[in-house]
């Protein structure tokens, strides 16, 4: 059996999560894999064990166990849900899929920053979330400034076997109709 391995991509507040639940009710056998239940559950539960600089790698080694165990002992689609906005790490996930016989696909968000600091300003999400940031306003002048410095690339065609690019939240049922019809041309 084909499987699909779905990953988004977008800065905070563009609906990534919204989107990767919702496509989870629609598309049988999936699963969410999303990096800020990781970024919560060390916060909570390991606060002393996060790194103090750099990368997070306990983080990023508990994402990685999790989607190692999807990929190897379950027959479920995955749902990547997490920034994914660095070209280069983008394309190591994807290859690993690859290699693994997934049928890969991109869901970038590419909302505008106008709408992104109105969600900003109305979010009720937690910060547990944040190790270097205090407010999800930072988090967007970040992101924002990486893609003017050029730090991060958005997706392009063919970096996946299919892409779907988001500007408005009316876009996302039929992005997840379309990739409902993917799964079952299998």
């Amino acid at each position: 059996m084909k499987r699909l391995a779905i990953i988004t991509v977008g800065k905070t507040h563009c609906g990534k999560t919204t989107f990767a639940k919702e496509l989870e009710q629609h598309l049988q056998n999936s699963v969410v894999i999303d990096r800020d239940n990781h970024a919560e559950f060390i916060h909570t539960y390991y606060k002393s064990l996060l790194p103090k600089h750099g990368v997070n790698t306990l983080k990023d080694a508990i994402s990685r166990t999790i989607v190692d165990y999807a990929v190897n002992e379950t027959n479920f689609h995955l749902i990547l849900c997490n920034a994914n906005r660095g070209r280069k790490g983008r394309l190591n996930l994807l290859e690993r899929f690859r290699q693994k016989g997934f049928v890969s696909i991109i869901v970038n968000f590419d909302i505008p920053d106008a709408i992104l600091q109105s969600r900003i300003a109305n979010s009720q999400r937690s910060t547990v979330i944040f190790r270097s940031a205090s407010t999800f306003e930072e988090v967007l002048r970040r992101q924002q400034a990486e893609s003017h410095n050029g730090d991060v690339l958005p997706p392009k065609a063919g970096e996946a076997d299919y892409m779907f690019v988001i500007k408005e939240s009316n876009e996302v049922q039929s992005i997840i109709r379309e990739i409902m019809h993917i799964a079952q041309s299998f």
